[in-house]
């Protein structure tokens, strides 16, 4: 399997499609650049992706939020408490690893003797300020969607749309990752497509009965 993700990536490589970032400095695990042809294939699925789920519904529109937020966002969420994953130390490498990304041998070394899991925060920590003493420190979001949420009432003010109804965002989320591998299946920087479509809790039912269709307009 190792065999042919080496030869996959060697040939994204070769063809254009992604580079290792900062691949000249030694590269820096869990980021990717995407090249000539990569660019064009992402940008094309995004139009489609786009294309569909928004120009062509009346009850769906589209927002472009931002990345960094009010940390506050992050502690209503649950995010700083609870948007973590587990860690395990191999005792002769000391390179970290999932627990469940191991058997009984560390992958780097072959050692048998890891620490025991120690939890850990996968947002990115970042700080909004100039001066020392007025700087705040917030996050890059570990999801996309957040800011969905937050602009809602906005979104309904300028819009006037009426429940049920959906806002979209195509954007990038940011994750501190312990272990990115497999090229692109787990990196620290990725972009999520994001669908929320908002109902009234009496309407869920039939929601679950007929599909998200059921969410068109008749005239």
């Amino acid at each position: 399997m190792e065999d042919l993700l080496q030869k996959v990536t060697s040939l994204c490589k070769r063809r254009g499609i992604i580079f290792p970032n900062s691949e000249i400095y030694g590269g820096i695990g869990g980021f990717f650049d995407y090249g000539p042809v990569g660019v064009e294939m992402k940008n094309n699925l995004k139009r489609y992706w786009w294309k569909n789920m928004v120009d062509k519904r009346e009850d769906i529109v589209g927002i472009d939020g931002a990345i960094i937020t009010h940390p506050k966002v992050w502690e209503a969420s649950g995010h700083i408490e609870n948007f973590g994953d587990e860690v395990v130390e191999c005792k002769k490498c000391h390179q970290r690893f999932r627990p469940e990304d191991i058997t009984d041998k560390c992958p780097n070394c072959g050692n048998t003797e890891f620490t025991e899991p120690r939890s850990y925060n996968l947002l990115f920590e970042t700080e909004v300020g100039v001066l020392e003493n007025s700087k705040m420190k917030s996050y890059l979001r570990g999801e996309a969607c957040q800011t969905i949420y937050l602009d809602f009432k906005n979104v309904v003010d300028s819009t006037r749309q009426q429940i049920p109804f959906g806002i979209a965002q195509i954007g990038k989320a940011f994750r501190n990752e312990v272990t990115p591998n497999r090229l692109t299946f787990r990196t620290r920087e990725f972009e999520q497509w994001d669908l929320q479509f908002f109902v009234h809790p009496l309407y869920i039912q039939t929601i679950w009965r007929n599909g998200l269709n059921i969410g068109k307009r008749k005239e």
